[in-house]
């Protein structure tokens, strides 16, 4: 008897080392950090040279480059297919989630956190989620033993019912912790490294997978005021120097815990740069495009993969592979199998990685935006077979890639993307178009094929802390397109920023009265946080409000009559100087500068349509009575 409990007790205890990742297996522990909106030349082992980046060039000296990883155009689809293992329509995520959406990355799916967690890894999340903020779709419903950050992106902002300020959630694990204003944001690039850190530190005796995404870089653009002004490009390049700052937080803790060597590290980014938010954006490099569309700027990301004694130090790699192929990857080096009843499109990478093929098993790489299918791309060859945009919010439409004819490019020759040779290799067109239909017959393109599975649903989705509806628009998300008759204006309309004056690099001016009771409110606002302006009254103060940058405001004000009708006249000259008055009162003027770029967000009559251009603003409607408002540029210009 006692010889039988003993072979119990010892297959009990087997049973249980085998289950679980203890420091004596040879399974690593695995670290993403994954960066926002970062293009593939804003770093400097990708050629950067506006951008300091000590950190990752080490990384990049004791690691590998790969120099054809690739992600999706956006970022939801991005971070479900490094989840998933799957392109994002199988999964049916094809494009972003917004705040309270009744969608989101359905939890019966299977994460690689999912996966690790049953193998005995200790699982954490630091940083952006997207992928659905209801709280049935939060990394702790998804294979995460915990969550610190905040679920979407960071212009994602919501107004508090408490007081109508726009803020987003801090949350740990399920609960909020915290809501940020705009400025708050400037801590969280810290608070993230310093949270993963006590996340190696509490796991450096067993084995952990750590997923950080980063806030950064998306815009606006929230450098940590330590690298504020530090850099030689800006504010985005300070952000750029804060973000190699805690990759070598994260590399300096692993090698201080003698962990560097158990573990496997991969730096990455969701997308291209968000090329149309100008210097706020960052750069391509030598592709073409940028985020939100298919080309190779828009999804082809810097990548490097960190591994010391198993990935040959200094080393590059050019073969195709992806944000679908870190899932089979890591549960293969953890020991663990697929499921075989789950079809995912990701393959094994980790002979790449080690230096045993200069290829993976990848026979294709596919490009969607949203669900439609763009292009495919087998070895050197991209076929592109729909029209394709240079990126999001770029209104340029390239001529040569609005046509549907097939377009054939040998990317090793010609990284580029520019000369289309589809005529002198027919039979590379035919095979890459098989490949097309055969993707086609299984996800489809713009219809759901039969290998699509369904997404995360609920019906009455929340908001995760108490806000206020958002006011309503003529027409949500695109604003009145016909010509601004100024004469006719009302309170509350929006207008599209295509059909708003140009103020890009021009001097204007606004003539508003407004009369009756002194109200706070925004009178006219057309921009965010990016570039845009702000004629509103606070206080009893009237102030307009010019942003030129995401981290530059200026702002003039002057003191509102007693009368009840008032007329402001608020002005930047083609010099840069900054004016505002009201009634026949001397002008109040500061050297300020114009505004860079012609602002992305629409243009509002009494409100601050989406991101508000001056976060010291008056949110929600204006009160008040509005007479009269134009916007004009100045005679000249």
């Amino acid at each position: 008897m006692r010889v039988i409990q003993f072979l119990i007790l010892c297959a009990i205890s087997f049973s249980c080392f085998c289950g679980s990742a203890s420091a004596e297996d040879d399974s690593p522990n695995f670290v993403i950090i994954f960066i926002d909106d970062m293009g593939y030349g804003d770093i400097e082992p990708f050629g950067s040279k506006l951008n300091r980046t000590p950190n990752l060039n080490q990384m990049a000296d004791e690691g590998m480059k790969l120099t054809s990883f690739y992600a999706a155009p956006v970022c939801s689809a991005s971070r479900a297919q490094l989840l998933t293992g799957c392109y994002a329509p199988r999964v049916s995520v094809p494009g972003v989630f917004f705040p309270a959406g009744s969608r989101g990355l359905n939890p019966e799916e299977e994460t690689v956190a999912d996966y690790l967690k049953s193998l005995g890894y200790a699982t954490m999340c630091v940083g952006k989620w997207h992928l659905g903020d209801q709280r049935e779709f939060l990394p702790t419903r998804q294979g995460f033993d915990g969550y610190f950050g905040i679920p979407y992106s960071n212009d994602m902002g919501r107004p508090s019912l408490k007081d109508g300020r726009s803020v987003h959630p801090l949350v740990r694990d399920d609960e909020v912790a915290e809501l940020l204003e705009n400025e708050g944001q400037r801590r969280i690039t810290r608070e993230y490294t310093e949270e993963a850190v006590r996340f190696i530190e509490k796991n450096k005796d067993d084995r952990f997978f750590l997923y950080l995404p980063h806030t950064a870089m998306h815009v606006p653009l929230f450098p940590h005021k330590d690298f504020v002004g530090k850099s030689k490009n800006g504010v985005y390049g300070d952000w750029v120097e804060e973000v190699d700052w805690s990759v070598g937080q994260i590399l300096d803790t692993l090698r201080r815990l003698k962990l560097d060597e158990k573990t496997l590290v991969l730096f990455t980014t969701d997308n291209g740069p968000w090329a149309s938010k100008g210097k706020a954006g960052g750069v391509s490099g030598p592709l073409r495009g940028s985020k939100g569309c298919t080309l190779e700027g828009g999804v082809r990301v810097p990548t490097i993969a960190w591994w010391p004694g198993k990935i040959k130090a200094g080393s590059q790699n050019d073969g195709v592979v992806g944000t679908t192929d870190v899932l089979p990857t890591f549960v293969g080096l953890a020991g663990g199998a697929l499921r075989g009843n789950v079809r995912i499109d990701g393959v094994d990478i980790a002979p790449v990685l080690l230096g045993k093929a200069e290829q993976s098993s990848r026979d294709a790489w596919f490009y969607y935006h949203g669900t439609n299918l763009k292009a495919v791309r087998s070895g050197s060859w991209k076929l592109a077979v729909a029209p394709q945009s240079l990126g999001m919010g770029i209104r340029e439409r390239a001529a040569d890639l609005q046509t549907s004819e097939p377009r054939l490019y040998n990317l090793d020759e010609e990284i580029g993307e520019v000369t289309n040779v589809a005529a002198k290799h027919p039979e590379v067109v035919a095979s890459l178009l098989k490949k097309i239909q055969e993707m086609n017959a299984d996800i489809g393109s713009g219809k759901a094929g039969p290998g699509v599975r369904l997404p995360g649903v609920v019906e009455n989705p929340v908001t995760l802390f108490p806000s206020r509806a958002r006011p309503r628009r003529n027409s949500p998300g695109r604003g009145i397109k016909k010509p601004i008759a100024w004469d006719k204006v009302k309170i509350g309309e929006v207008y599209s920023t295509a059909v708003a004056p140009k103020v890009a690099g021009n001097g204007f001016v606004i003539v508003a009265q407004i009369g009756g009771a002194k109200s706070d409110g925004v009178i006219v606002a057309h921009g965010g946080t990016s570039v845009g302006y702000s004629l509103y009254t606070k206080a009893e103060r009237a102030v307009f409000a010019l942003r030129v940058s995401a981290s530059k405001v200026h702002r003039v004000a002057v003191e509102l009559p007693e009368s009840k009708k008032a007329e402001l006249q608020a002005q930047i000259s083609a010099e840069g100087i900054l004016s505002l008055k009201v009634n026949d009162s001397e002008p109040v003027t500061l050297k300020a500068a114009v505004i860079p770029n012609h602002p992305q967000e629409n243009l509002g009559i009494g409100i601050d349509d989406r991101n508000p251009v001056d976060e010291e603003s008056s949110q929600g409607r204006y009160r008040g009575r509005i007479l009269s408002v134009n916007v004009a540029l100045l005679s000249g210009v």
